[in-house]
């Protein structure tokens, strides 16, 4: 399994072009999953550093569950799966943007994406695709 090495400093951060996710406090980084076809952004979801490492090892987008404790590869309960076509790391590192080829629905309601719903007027209006 791969271990990452520490963030350093915010300027280096920036620029450096090694890999040196910034996790959070619990071990956790942002992981966002989008349509690498459409650009549509899927789900948020969460990585800690075996769940990151085995999604670039594997090409298989693998989460960390906060809810069970533990990981899990998207689809592999429901079959709706995300192959992933690039990966992605912002400026400073503490956020990971998968480009996937989703199979089935991304969001485990079983719609397209997680981002069904619209706030209007501090109410949730569900999105109808067109």
């Amino acid at each position: 399994m791969t271990e990452f090495k520490p963030p350093f400093d915010p300027a280096a951060q920036d620029e450096t072009r090694e890999l040196r996710p910034k996790f959070n406090a619990d071990g956790l980084i942002a992981a966002i999953a989008q349509d690498v076809e459409t650009g549509e952004v899927l789900m948020l979801a969460w990585m800690n550093a075996e769940a990151l490492a085995l999604s670039i090892e594997t090409g298989r987008a693998t989460y960390w569950s906060r809810s069970r404790g533990a990981l899990w590869v998207k689809g592999e309960t429901s079959g709706h799966i995300q192959d992933i076509a690039e990966i992605r790391i912002d400026c400073d590192q503490d956020a990971v943007l998968l480009k996937v080829r989703q199979t089935g629905g991304a969001c485990h309601t079983g719609r397209a994406s997680c981002f069904y719903r619209v706030i209007c007027d501090h109410n949730l209006v569900e999105q109808i695709d067109t």
